[in-house]
């Protein structure tokens, strides 16, 4: 018979308030880790990015849009995001700072015109990103890559021009132009850069020359606004010439329509009379004969003679007496 028996080495679980083993704990980390490794597949691309995938280097997905997408898990796979809408900013001829502060401008900004005269430009350039893999993987630097281009395009635009005409009129024509010649090289390149805006902020010659470029701006001010002068005096004047040359003819025209409206009135009042005339010639001659010498008369000093040859000169002794007569 025994007295005692000793537990089974084999037995069941252990109690519920018994910790657990360390050796079970163990067992847990690797299936967290390979739980969060597969969670890694799983990423989310923002509403203003885009993301390049590559598989061992390689792209596999050149352009992802933005939302939640499944990859490989890391390291297999690496998504790399890009903010696509955000402009960058690359300048050629130095910083705004540089010019405040006084610094000198180096040869990057020294460009030759067309009529053989340096010039210093200082142009801002925009840009964002056009295909994010070609971005990211053709260019080491993209920004130099886009000042490069930018400023091949630009020294051409300007050499075509006079130093004039970079000045004042050719302008915005010149950032055009610059702006789609870059923008042309860059896709031979396969940069994947979208250049947005080509800006000329600051267009000066050099300091030795900028007193002779400021009297002739000076002097081109003076006569564009002498000229503007003389085109609103003719505007005033040459109105007012037309209007009175206007007014002088419609006066000549008057004019012309009443004399001729006399003459003709003239005219037929002379008719009639001459057609009465003609009814008794010889009654309305003398008539009017004595009518004339009625009037011319009495002004004049006479003589009478009769019919024989006498001359009366009691008349005219008559007349030498009385005072007041010649």
């Amino acid at each position: 018979m025994r007295l005692f028996e000793p537990p089974a080495l084999d037995s069941a679980e252990p109690a519920a308030d018994q910790p657990v083993a360390p050796d079970r704990r163990l067992r847990l980390v690797p299936a967290a880790l390979a739980a969060l490794w597969l969670l890694s597949s799983v990423y989310i691309v923002p509403a203003d990015q885009q993301a390049v995938v590559t598989r061992f280097g390689a792209v596999v997905e050149p352009r992802v849009l933005p939302g939640i997408h499944l990859s490989l898990p890391w390291p297999l796979d690496r998504v790399t995001r890009l903010k696509v809408q955000q402009l960058r900013r690359a300048m050629i001829g130095g910083a705004l700072s540089d010019q405040v502060l006084g610094r000198a401008q180096g040869a990057t900004s020294q460009f030759l015109t067309g009529d053989q005269n340096l010039i210093h430009l200082r142009v801002a350039v925009q840009y964002s990103v056009g295909v994010p893999s070609e971005f990211l993987y053709t260019a080491e630097d993209v920004e130099r890559l886009v000042v490069s281009a930018v400023e091949g395009q630009l020294a051409r635009g300007v050499a075509g021009r006079g130093v004039d005409a970079v000045l004042t009129t050719e302008k915005a024509a010149i950032q055009d132009e610059v702006r789609a010649e870059s923008q042309r090289v860059l896709n031979e390149y396969r940069s994947g850069v979208a250049v947005a805006a080509v800006s000329i902020e600051s267009a000066a010659p050099p300091q030795e020359t900028a007193e002779a470029f400021r009297d002739v701006a000076s002097a081109r001010a003076d006569a564009a606004r002498i000229v503007n002068e003389s085109e609103g005096y003719a505007n005033d004047v040459i109105p007012k010439a037309r209007g009175e040359a206007q007014q002088l003819i419609e006066q000549s025209a008057s004019y012309k329509q009443r004399k001729t409206n006399e003459a003709a009135g003239d005219a037929a009042r002379f008719t009639q009379v001459a057609g009465e005339y003609q009814k008794a010639a010889e009654v309305n001659g003398h008539r009017l004969y004595m009518e004339a010498m009625e009037q011319v008369l009495p002004r004049i000093r006479k003589m009478i003679v009769d019919r024989e040859g006498n001359l009366d000169l009691t008349i005219i002794r008559k007349g030498d007496l009385e005072p007041g007569r010649r």
